[in-house]
């Protein structure tokens, strides 16, 4: 006799599939922002090869070819970023190996192996983005992953690959999913308490970095003449939080890179030398306050002109004010600092700093140098000159434009002598250059001016459209003196922002939002729920966690007492989920197989037909239709079905109708007591 030939897994029982599948693809999609785009189609492309193999129309390879497969993706990546180590190789590997590994899923064991997968996609994704548009997403997709392992853990079978549908046994998708969510809320208190108590280490213990990105905002290059149209961006760059009053608007200048090399058309930065030997005299009140920055990627901290010195160890403070980190900022970062919007520097300018201040290329643009010239021969004080050259601007004939004419070879002076429109960059970009072709040094500086109040948190918003530039020059007795020359040609650009001024600078959704007040309130209340999370979740850091701690009675705390208040609190939610097990101890709830069973049952003890705690269906039928012939066809056909439903052989599609068809004949049936024979 010729042996049956077992079935295949896949074909017996395919919900657990489907949801190991589904789960695979939404952890892939996580990544397809920051993994090339050829990892998450070839993962996705894997995927669907799996669900084709176990719908029929494809086969599943062998093992030499998943072997050449896993071989082939390693040279990929290793070929696409030249290492398999940190977060983004490491990612898009684990993204391909978890694809391949569905691809000889036979048993139980093989689809635990891929949700831990997914799981761990969904690990790295919270080291990528941690802002708080991506919670929800991330809470889905630990729903999705435990829901599978639940569909997965209550398939009946055996762990070699045969799967018989046991009749009535295994979750539907409601269970499963209730099942997952039900675990996750009980896991909520403990993941407080490992965020809270579990002892950190100062630093990033992770010691990983995003991969680079592009953004909008300031760079350390500046050519004014390239740029035809400016367009200003919503986007919020930072968030400063004032301890006290706040300075007025026109004083909000927030320093960036400082551009002080010119070749005639483009500024860009130059080297840095250290601070030390800068002395500066506070001659405005000094305002303390906290900023939160936006990844830049670039190494600059932002800053209140001028700040009076690094905010924190790392920093490095330059001689002409800015903060320079050792790494760029590629995650949110927080730092307190103090500035004086009026400062004098006692130190005198270097002969090597005047030389490089006044510096300009040969030949390039003449008018201009012609121009200051004049000027200065008139003016004869620098204080004159800088005046002059101001007044010149305000009577020129000059105007303030976010869409510029283009520049010729000689932009300076085709900017003074011809188109005279432009923004904040040719201003200050030919402000400078007349001061320099004066004799009186000066530099461009790069920032953000003004900030926008959020009445929900009481920060000031600073976002990409409010970048700017301005200029600054060395006057004897005052040191550096900022000089903003937009604001002779529009002064109200220091009391009002782009938008303000110039509202079609921006896309159509972005200028709804400044127009119509309740969208801007709506994205007001969410920068200040996304700033609270920023500060006490995403900040809270070792340093924090010492502050808790001395909050709850320790006096000079350190990691052993973390440990211990760790230690407390976890028998403590120990405690509580023993007692909420307690309280739901008993029978568990029986599936939809059982709650129609037991609905019969109730049907037939209340017309006096009670089950035996030792029958079984089969035996409870007998017993009903010796005490009620009558009920033979309806009541014993029914729970003739339910035995085989429950314990016999069937396909999972032949038990999902024979189970609609059984409840709803249960919901159906009506029984009434015989009536007494008269006497």
């Amino acid at each position: 006799m010729r042996a049956a030939r077992a079935v295949p897994a896949p074909e017996t029982s395919r919900l657990p599939l489907l949801w190991v599948c589904t789960a695979t693809a939404a952890a892939v999609l996580l990544h397809v922002v920051e993994v090339p785009a050829w990892v998450t189609i070839t993962a996705l492309g894997l995927v669907a090869w799996r669900l084709a193999a176990a719908l029929g129309p494809a086969r599943l390879p062998g093992g030499v070819v998943r072997v050449a497969l896993g071989l082939l993706f390693i040279a990929a990546v290793f070929g696409q970023f030249h290492t398999l180590n940190g977060l983004v190789p490491g990612t898009a590997l684990l993204m391909l190996m978890a694809a391949i590994k569905l691809l000889e899923t036979r048993s139980r064991r093989d689809q635990y192996f891929v949700i831990g997968g997914a799981l761990f996609l969904l690990l790295a994704a919270c080291l990528y983005g941690q802002e708080l548009a991506w919670v929800p997403l991330y809470l889905a997709d630990a729903l999705l992953c435990c829901s599978a392992l639940a569909i997965v853990a209550y398939t009946p079978g055996s762990d070699d690959g045969n799967f018989q549908a046991s009749a009535g046994a295994g979750l539907g998708t409601r269970e499963a999913v209730t099942l997952a969510g039900r675990t996750l809320v009980y896991a909520v208190p403990l993941a407080i308490l490992l965020f809270l108590f579990f002892p950190r280490l100062p630093g990033h213990f992770w010691g990983l970095t995003s991969g680079s990105s592009a953004v909008t905002g300031l760079g350390d290059t500046m050519t004014p003449g390239s740029i035809t149209r400016l367009t200003a961006s919503y986007d919020m760059a930072f968030r400063a939080r004032f301890a006290g009053k706040p300075p007025p608007p026109d004083e909000r200048y927030w320093r960036g890179p400082v551009l002080d090399e010119f070749d005639g058309a483009t500024w860009k930065s130059g080297p840095q030398a250290p601070a030390e030997a800068q002395h500066l005299d506070c001659l405005s009140r000094p305002y303390r306050y906290r900023i939160d920055l936006e990844p830049t990627f670039q190494h600059w901290w932002l800053a209140l002109d001028t700040v009076m010195g690094p905010p924190s160890v790392g920093i490095r403070y330059t001689d002409d004010y800015q903060l320079i980190a050792a790494y760029p900022v590629s995650q949110p970062v927080s730092y307190s600092a103090v500035s004086c919007t009026h400062a004098r520097s006692l130190t005198p300018l270097s002969a090597a700093a005047r030389l490089a201040d006044t510096q300009l290329p040969q030949g390039r643009n003449p008018q201009s140098l012609a121009l200051a010239l004049r000027m200065r021969r008139r003016a004869g004080s620098d204080v004159a000159f800088v005046q002059a050259v101001l007044t010149f601007l305000r009577t020129g004939g000059f105007s303030y434009s976010l869409t510029p004419p283009p520049l010729g070879a000689e932009p300076i002076d085709d900017f003074l002598f011809h188109t005279r429109t432009g923004f904040c960059g040719h201003y200050a970009s030919a402000f400078v250059d007349l001061m320099r072709a004066g004799g009186v040094p000066a530099r461009v500086i790069t920032g953000y001016l003004g900030g926008q109040r959020n009445p929900y948190d009481g920060t000031y918003i600073v976002r990409q459209a409010d970048a700017h530039a301005w200029a600054e020059v060395w006057l004897e007795g005052r040191g550096w003196t900022r000089v903003d020359p937009t604001a002779v040609v529009e002064p109200e650009r220091l009391y009002r922002g782009i938008l303000d001024l110039l509202p079609s600078a921006v896309s159509v959704p972005e200028r709804w939002v400044h127009a119509w007040p309740w969208l801007g309130a709506g994205l007001e209340r969410w920068e200040a729920l996304n700033g609270w999370w920023n500060d006490r979740v995403v900040g809270f850091n070792y340093r924090t966690q010492l502050d808790l701690l001395r909050k709850l009675g320790f006096r000079s705390p350190d990691l052993r007492d973390a440990g211990w208040a760790f230690a407390a609190t976890l028998l403590a939610w120990l405690a509580w989920v023993s007692w909420q097990l307690g309280k739901g101890g008993g029978k568990p709830r029986p599936d939809r197989l059982g709650r129609a069973y037991a609905q019969l049952c109730r049907k037939l003890a209340r017309v006096g037909l009670p089950r035996a705690p030792h029958q079984g269906p089969l035996a409870y039928a007998q017993a009903v239709i010796r005490f009620r012939p009558d009920l033979a066809a309806r009541v014993g056909g029914l729970l003739e079905l339910y035995a085989e439903l429950r314990f016999g052989p069937i396909s999972d599609r032949m038990h999902a109708r024979s189970l609609q068809a059984f409840e709803r004949a249960v919901a159906r049936l009506s029984i009434r007591r015989p009536r007494a024979p008269r006497t």
